[in-house]
């Protein structure tokens, strides 16, 4: 007799569409899960990534929580200027964009490169969206970098209604 588990993918009976986030089942006796808006996605138990058969795009796993894996350095910017955005409504602002290693090659031609003054333009600091970029640590070191994509330090903003602001009336 075949055990349970064994009749579905590597995820389990169902998972959370990465797209749209509602629980989706997985077809028994197949790697696919099945999203009625988004169609279908295929777990591979060899990378443990999540396929989108229709866009190819891949997701990894961590937490819980579903992270794209970009192959086009406009995919990750995209994505970390919709974090910014998210950021700055919640009255946050960033002070920092640390990115995962594996990204470095990708994205290093996009990143802004600014001199400090005091080192007579010696030193070159890489900046994204005006944000000082740092690349994540070795994912042996800590694996979750091997799956999320970006991380923003952050610090209280401004005041939206600020009577320092020109526009407070």
């Amino acid at each position: 007799m075949t055990h349970v588990s064994l009749q579905y993918p590597i995820f389990g009976p169902d998972i959370q569409c990465p797209h749209c986030r509602q629980t989706v089942s997985a077809l028994t006796l197949t790697d696919t899960y099945l999203c009625p808006r988004h169609g279908a996605f295929e777990a591979d138990p060899h990378t443990g990534e999540l396929v989108h058969l229709q866009s190819g795009r891949h997701w990894r796993l961590w937490k819980g929580e579903w992270y794209r894996q970009h192959t086009h350095p406009d995919g990750i910017r995209f994505e970390i200027h919709e974090a910014l955005d998210r950021l700055y409504t919640q009255g946050f602002r960033a002070t920092r964009v640390i990115i995962a290693s594996r990204y470095r090659e990708l994205i290093c031609t996009y990143l802004e490169r600014t001199t400090p003054w005091s080192k007579g333009g010696e030193l070159l600091r890489p900046r994204l969206y005006g944000l000082p970029v740092e690349f994540g640590p070795d994912p042996e070191k800590d694996p979750q970098w091997d799956v999320i994509n970006f991380s923003l330090e952050k610090e209280p903003g401004m005041p939206t209604h600020s009577p320092y602001s020109p526009f407070f009336e």
